[in-house]
Formats: structure tokens, sequence, C-alpha cells
């Protein structure tokens, strides 16, 4: 990028832990068990995904100016997350209006979202309304199959996506 900070002292705050429990957490085998195993499902058949499943993608993106998660600069949230059928809608905050990485935040949301997520859903990313001097814009960019791909074509920013979705899925990876 151009090398300007557009948030040189962004509030930082704690990571909340998963409120999801792993199988081991929740007492079941880590292993599959011999005992019960059930048919393979059917095609038809689809596991459902929660707000919770899909803020545990992106939560731990790091931001492409500091060396913070999304989740930790507040601008993502569980709240934020808005589940229909097959259908993803993700609101991120800037953390200032004026904030020139906010359509790379969001191209990470939805290339994570992209790499995780059963075709079947659309995916929506948003800024959250009133948080950005050009709103407007970064949706509209966010939310155009041709100019994701055309950024994604691009290797610099490639690069630069790469290094934000590095530690993703470990929440005290850094």
């Amino acid at each position: 990028m151009n090398g300007e900070i557009f948030n040189a002292n962004p509030t930082v705050y704690a990571s909340k832990r998963s409120t999801r429990k792993s199988k081991f957490e929740a007492g079941q085998s880590l292993w599959i068990d011999e005992q019960y195993q059930p048919e393979l499902s059917s095609e038809s058949e689809v596991e459902p995904i929660d707000g919770d499943e899909i803020f545990d993608l992106i939560r731990s993106i790091a931001d492409p100016e500091h060396p913070n998660s999304l989740e930790e600069l507040r601008v993502v949230s569980a709240e934020q997350i808005e589940m229909g059928d097959n259908h993803i809608i993700v609101e991120f905050t800037p953390t200032v209006p004026h904030c020139g990485m906010s359509t790379l935040i969001g191209l990470s949301i939805r290339v994570r979202l992209m790499r995780s997520l059963p075709p079947r859903f659309k995916v929506d990313i948003r800024v959250k309304p009133g948080s950005h001097q050009s709103e407007l814009a970064v949706n509209k960019q966010l939310n155009d199959k041709e100019r994701v791909a055309a950024a994604l074509e691009n290797p610099a920013l490639v690069e630069t996506l790469e290094k934000c979705l590095e530690h993703v899925g470990g929440h005290d990876s850094r």
C-alpha cells in the first residue's frame, strides 16, 4: 500500500473467548466413534451454519495497518452478522471515518468466507451505516463480483490479503 497510516493509535480491546465448544470441551471424542457411525448424509441434507460460526471464521483476520485482529479493534463483532436462508450479511465498522483500508478489510472478510463456506451461500459485506465517509462506494466495490474478481487478479493486493489471512483460525496466534 502507500505507507500512509489512517489511524495511528487505534483503541485495542481484549478478544472474547469463542462461545463455541470444541468436541473435546463438550466431552465428545475427537476420534471417530466406531460404535456410532452415522450413514453418510445425502447431498440434499445441508448442515446449518449460525452467526457465531461466521464470526469465528472472521474474528482473527489481521488488520492491514496494525498488529491486531479485526475483533480486537472492534471492526467486526458477532452482533454485526445477520443470517438468512443461505444469505449472510456481515457488517463491519472501520476504526476511523476516513479509513483508506476499508475496502481491503471488507475484501479480506469476503475472501475468508469464500474459502470457508459452501458455494450455496450469498455473502454481502457492508460498512456499518454512518461509520465511513465513502460508505456507498465501499459497499458497491465489495459486493460487485467483477470488481472483486479484478482485485483478486492483482498480485500485490493478493499478497496483502494473504498477510491479513495468515493467522485466521487461531485466536491467540500472535
